[in-house]
């Protein structure tokens, strides 16, 4: 199975950023979103990526525009049509992702692949809406794509060994790492590191210690690149409340209840650094 045309939907941060890993590959790529404004937001974010390799030499200029010129624009899922393989990178919201792949699985090519960059949600449960949940699959990257190596590869259920293989062998193409895990809440990633999060907010909620001193313990004494509130923080407070949910409710176990205090901050609009404060504030 030969991926060589991609779709990716959804032009936001992780959309476009795997729209450029694509096209940086070589592959032939359409970035869809539901209006021209969104998807001239993720391709501004993708220009501005590609000048500051070139500024850096990263890139040479020639290389840059060959780039864009891999991307087109599209407003409609009926431009699926031709592609070998979608990679949707929608909202974290199971009912969204499920009506997506419902339109994508009359649209695509019967031989066609559909991948998930869900975070948290079950693959076999957004396969079960389709007539091809052998050919669905997650591939979940980190954020930033462009700088982040690693690759979750989810199988649900019914995904097949070829479709497996064939998307290990794309990420290889984009100079990932890929890593296959199989379909649980949260699967490792978010497993792992949103209960560390969800504990930091424990933490600051009994009053054990400051945000600061949370967030330093965790910087100096584990060598973590930034504090679990900070990191917080950037995710968005609302997406850790939310993966918090996923894992509480499909794991059914109370270490997952997410802290009362993340509730308060994401009830009081309190989301980190995109509404401009959350444990800290910014400009």
């Amino acid at each position: 199975m030969e991926i060589k045309k991609v779709m990716v939907i959804g032009a936001g941060q992780m959309g476009s950023g795997i729209a450029q890993v694509c096209a940086q590959a070589g592959f032939e790529v359409i970035l869809n979103d539901m209006k021209q404004a969104f998807y001239e937001r993720g391709i501004g974010v993708i220009t501005k990526n590609l000048t500051r390799d070139v500024e850096k030499g990263r890139k040479t200029a020639e290389q840059k525009e060959a780039i864009l010129g891999r991307i087109t624009m599209s407003v409609d899922l009926n431009d699926a049509k031709d592609v070998d393989i979608i990679i949707e990178a929608a909202v974290e919201n199971m009912e969204i992702k499920q009506t997506i792949f419902k339109q994508l699985d009359e649209i695509a090519p019967s031989h066609a692949i559909l991948a998930t960059n869900t975070s948290s949600l079950p693959i076999t449960e957004i396969a079960a809406v389709t007539k091809r949940p052998a050919q669905v699959i997650g591939m979940h990257y980190m954020n930033p794509v462009p700088v982040m190596k690693l690759v979750e590869i989810i199988r649900g259920l019914a995904t097949s060994d070829e479709v497996y293989q064939a998307v290990e062998n794309m990420t290889y193409q984009l100079d990932k790492t890929p890593v296959e895990v199989n379909d649980f809440p949260g699967f490792i990633s978010n497993r792992i590191l949103m209960p560390m999060i969800n504990e930091a907010v424990y933490a600051l909620y009994e009053g054990v210690a400051s945000k600061e001193a949370i967030d330093d313990v965790m910087k100096m004494g584990m060598n973590h690149p930034m504090g679990p509130l900070t990191l917080a923080d950037f995710i968005g407070l609302d997406t850790c409340l939310y993966i918090m949910e996923v894992l509480h409710d499909g794991l059914g176990d109370s270490k997952y209840r997410p802290c009362p205090l993340l509730r308060k901050y994401v009830a009081a609009g309190w989301l980190g650094k995109k509404s401009g404060r959350g444990f800290y504030e910014y400009e």
